[in-house]
């Protein structure tokens, strides 16, 4: 009989000039052992829906401590809103202070002064204070001065006066309250007399 020398797998025994193939132990081994791996890595029904349940679980625990902590985030957003409007004019206020203890000192000392020029010198440095912090705030006055054009958007009538030169009408004769702008805002409107 002649041998057949083609490679195998499996080992060849040779046994009184015949040829018998022998299956390799080795392979067979690593083959059961996947099948009982697979077979112990099988579940029962009741076990697969247990495993379920449980990561079902873990995602909800997972989505409520998400679903907090946006809550807490947000309530936290809300209460940081609320504290800035409320305290959000403590920085202008602390620099007006300095203002008003000099406004007290000047009254103070009003009564007992016996030279008017100082305290007109006194007030007049309080109000220099007190321009150069609507300054440093950017407010400044709106222009409305005898003769200029008026401008509803910056200026309110607050009365029509015979125009004593045929010239002013229509324009500005008299600003008894000044207007101020803070930027480019209009906090309160210059309040004018317009000649008709």
């Amino acid at each position: 009989m002649e041998e057949n020398k083609q490679p195998f797998n499996d080992e060849e025994v040779k046994v009184d000039d015949t040829t018998v193939v022998e299956p390799n132990n080795d392979i067979d081994a690593q083959e059961s052992k996947q099948v009982e791996e697979e077979e112990q890595h099988e579940q029962t029904p009741g076990e697969r829906i247990a495993e379920l349940e449980a990561k079902v679980e873990q995602l909800q625990k997972d989505a409520l401590y998400r679903a907090a902590e946006f809550d807490n985030f947000r309530k936290r957003t809300i209460q940081e809103k609320a504290d800035l409007i409320k305290y959000g004019s403590q920085k202008a206020i602390e620099a007006l202070l300095p203002v008003i203890d000099d406004l007290e000192r000047a009254m103070q000392h009003i009564d007992k002064a016996e030279d008017i020029d100082s305290v007109k010198e006194g007030v007049t440095l309080i109000m220099q204070k007190f321009q150069g912090y609507l300054k440093q705030q950017q407010v400044t006055v709106i222009p409305a001065n005898p003769g200029d054009d008026f401008d509803d958007k910056i200026h309110e009538a607050i009365t029509m006066f015979p125009a004593p030169d045929p010239s002013l009408k229509g324009k500005i004769v008299d600003c008894p309250t000044k207007g101020y702008k803070l930027y480019d805002k209009v906090v309160r409107y210059a309040k004018v007399v317009v000649g008709q």
